[in-house]
């Protein structure tokens, strides 16, 4: 018979906190390695595949013999189906004589595996999505999207003055946070849309934005209130990078980029930094976001700016067909969508990433400062590997 339990300390629900994040720590840990085990087996049947072809006079019929007796053996392991042989096969003769590439691939899962082996040709880009899936946790579908969003030529062509403005152990990772163009294909915006209707958007859409973003982001706030010298000033949108441990202050433009944005984008980063940013954490960051820009005016701008400071470009559709620009209607605010609350906006809903369980978010402003909570508090973590 179960003994009656009393009532509970004021401590047990720290303890079982504690417990909690402690099974879901080791459950993702037990996850990853049967994965990397599991990957490991099958680049070296791929190798025996190889190595036998190349020595003997077998054609393709042995991987379909081979398929066969593995699952007449093994009648309850699934992956042992010839076109899975195949992939086995080509995996390990696309990336045999990449080193880099042969420890990444058994970080991520095997699905996630073939679509950059088959979506991705250039080994750079290969490793830059390989990369990317395991930092960030991506799934099958974020992945595809940041393919087709061609997020690493983005990555690669984009403006910022981090190289002077950024110390040499931070400024690998903060260029990754910096795309050239992102795309908001979630928003139900038409071409012609104000400012605010663009950040009543993203916020309406968060968790879509904060993938879009890059996926390593939090959120802290919208119209986010600053005070100098009894003025007030409001940025648009305030994230928090987690591996940079920086803020990182987002102003939206619906027209062409202007010189004098990077100004104000620096004014906003000083009073952050002094007034905002805590103990411990890096230097915030700026992200200036237009409809447009020429290149070289952004270069000239941002040349002498001494805050780091990134401007890219936005689109709604990559594709719309020119009969229906216009046509799309505006998002209407809904008053149960979001409501504010001391200069935050409240919301529901999960984030999902690949992070370790003492990850932290930043979750909302208060007193001035940022406030951080345990990730399993802010939001619902979704870790799983899919074999």
């Amino acid at each position: 018979m179960t003994e009656a339990v009393g009532q509970l300390p004021p401590e047990y629900g720290s303890l079982l906190l504690a417990v909690k994040e402690r099974v879901r720590t080791a459950h993702y840990q037990a996850l990853k390695a049967v994965n990397k085990e599991l990957v490991g087996l099958y680049w070296d049947i791929g190798r025996l595949i190889v190595e036998r072809q190349a020595g003997e006079t077998w054609g393709k019929a042995i991987v379909q013999q081979v398929a066969r007796d593995l699952q007449g053996e093994f009648p309850g392991i699934s992956g042992f189906s010839v076109q899975n042989l195949w992939y086995m096969r080509q995996l390990y003769l696309e990336y045999q004589g990449s080193e880099k590439l042969q420890l990444l691939v058994g970080e991520i899962a095997w699905s996630h595996n073939l679509i950059v082996m088959a979506r991705c040709k250039d080994p750079l880009e290969r490793e830059f999505y390989l990369r990317m899936t395991r930092k960030f946790g991506w799934s099958k579908n974020i992945l595809t999207h940041q393919i087709e969003n061609q997020s690493y030529e983005k990555t690669l062509i984009g403006q910022t003055n981090f190289d002077k403005a950024i110390g040499p152990e931070l400024r690998a990772q903060a260029k990754l946070a910096v795309k050239d163009e992102y795309t908001f294909d979630f928003l139900e915006l038409g071409e012609a849309h104000s400012e605010r209707e663009l950040e009543r958007a993203l916020i309406g859409r968060i968790e879509d934005f904060l993938r879009a973003m890059g996926g390593v982001y939090a959120f802290v706030g919208s119209q986010f209130r600053l005070e100098v010298e009894d003025e007030e000033y409001f940025i648009d949108l305030l994230l928090y990078h987690r591996r940079l441990c920086s803020l990182v202050a987002i102003e939206l433009k619906i027209g062409k980029f202007q010189p004098e944005f990077v100004g104000k984008m620096q004014f906003y980063l000083r009073a952050l930094d002094e007034q905002v940013r805590m103990e411990g954490e890096n230097p915030s960051i700026g992200i200036i976001l237009c409809k447009e820009k020429k290149r070289t005016i952004v270069e000239y701008a941002l040349h002498d700016a001494s805050k780091p400071i990134g401007v890219a470009t936005y689109q709604i559709l990559k594709h719309l067909p020119q009969e229906l620009k216009g046509q799309l209607p505006s998002p209407r605010r809904s008053p149960n969508s979001w409501r504010r609350s001391n200069n935050v906006q409240e919301y529901s809903h999960r984030v999902h990433m690949g992070v370790n369980a003492n990850d932290t978010y930043a979750i909302g402003q208060r007193g001035g400062k940022p406030t951080f909570m345990s990730g399993f508090f802010c939001i619902y973590l979704h870790l799983e590997i899919r074999i």
